[in-house]
């Protein structure tokens, strides 16, 4: 059969240093890929972030303004949330998160129109990692233009340990001087349950012990699902009362909008706290911005509409505080502009160059 995009880069075979994804290379079968070669000169400043809802559904219908997009902004780095590709492997036996599904002749396919797509510009120019989940549902992926090349790159927050996370909600790029770190966290949901409340609370503790011991600074993005205060949502009261079946939770904190339970958001608080860490976006726009200060908007049509939460975000280290030169949202009004098929629209951060220290003379 005639082949349609080029062979996939394997785990560990890293070429020459590009930030661009015309692969699909990087998690492979293990749970981390460490670069080989020449110590690079300089770290990407330039991050996208984005829920795309279905990489493989924005391909097919809203691909074209997506990438004029991309090629107008030029990010170094493009991290994706619920890309909802499957993981290569049969039913019913081990899969591999690294890789996307190619075993039967639908996921071939599928996988041919991603390939395809990431093989034009302006994506070629980018490498790709991908975490995937063992069905269509969560999963991130990371695009790294091809002249940076990170130092390592794995996918559990467990960092000691070579496997990726559940669903693929994790990817960890380090760079020399900060690690970047792509996640997809669980949906608080509605009751007290282990796939709900018990769930996003193991999530949170698992974050804080991160953030608490990373080794250097931090640049955390993605779709965190969580509003952290008030003017962080379109309506706070109608997100604080919000209730699914006229279910209460036994326990007051839990009430309400998923993403905007007060436990969720001190637990958030704790962790921006503990770990030393900066909202980019609210440090520099302190005000509410009712057209373009959110990143997330319930469906047009119903009780949704025109009801709106920032749920992505750029989070970073004190330490990188004076080098944030922006961080903007890149939807607006609630026709869901600029969102490209998805329920979330990209979230930019730009830094300013890091002014490293003259080599001494020998």
């Amino acid at each position: 059969m005639k082949r349609f995009f080029r062979p996939v880069e394997k785990d560990g075979s890293f070429k020459k240093p590009s930030l661009s994804s015309s692969s699909s290379g990087g998690g492979g079968g293990g749970g981390e890929a460490e670069t080989k070669g020449k110590k690079e000169r300089e770290d990407p400043v330039k991050f996208v972030t984005w829920n795309a809802n279905s990489l493989l559904l924005r391909i097919k219908n809203d691909w074209a303004l997506f990438s004029d997009f991309v090629r107008t902004l030029d990010p170094d780095v493009i991290c994706i949330q619920e890309v909802r590709l499957p993981a290569a492997g049969s039913k019913g036996g081990p899969k591999n998160p690294g890789e996307l599904k190619d075993d039967t002749s639908a996921s071939r396919e599928e996988k041919q129109v991603v390939m395809r797509a990431l093989s034009s510009l302006p994506f070629k120019d980018y490498r790709v990692w991908w975490s995937l989940s063992e069905s269509k549902y969560g999963g991130t992926a990371m695009f790294i233009k091809k002249q940076f090349q990170p130092k390592k790159v794995s996918f559990s927050l467990d960092r000691k340990v070579s496997k990726h996370e559940p669903d693929g909600r994790v990817i960890i790029a380090e760079f020399e001087s900060f690690l970047l770190l792509n996640t997809y966290a669980p949906n608080n949901g509605w009751k007290e349950e282990e796939n709900s409340f018990q769930r996003r609370r193991k999530w949170d503790k698992r974050m804080l012990e991160f953030v608490q011991n990373v080794d250097k600074p931090l640049i955390w993005c993605g779709d965190l699902n969580v509003s952290h205060q008030d003017i962080d949502v379109s309506h706070p009261d109608f997100f604080s009362s919000a209730k699914l079946n006229r279910y209460i939770p036994p326990n007051k904190e839990d009430c309400g909008q998923p993403g905007f339970t007060l436990a969720e958001r001190q637990r958030f608080g704790n962790i921006l706290s503990q770990g030393k860490l900066i909202d980019a976006y609210r440090y520099l726009h302190k005000e509410k911005d009712m057209e373009t200060g959110f990143s997330w908007s319930g469906n047009p049509i119903g009780k949704y509409r025109g009801k709106r939460m920032r749920i992505d975000y750029f989070i970073v280290s004190e330490l990188l505080k004076d080098r944030i030169v922006s961080c903007e949202m890149h939807g607006h009004g609630i026709e869901l502009e600029g969102f490209y098929g998805s329920d979330h629209c990209p979230v930019s951060l730009e830094l300013s160059k890091e002014e490293r220290e003259p080599e001494a003379c020998s």
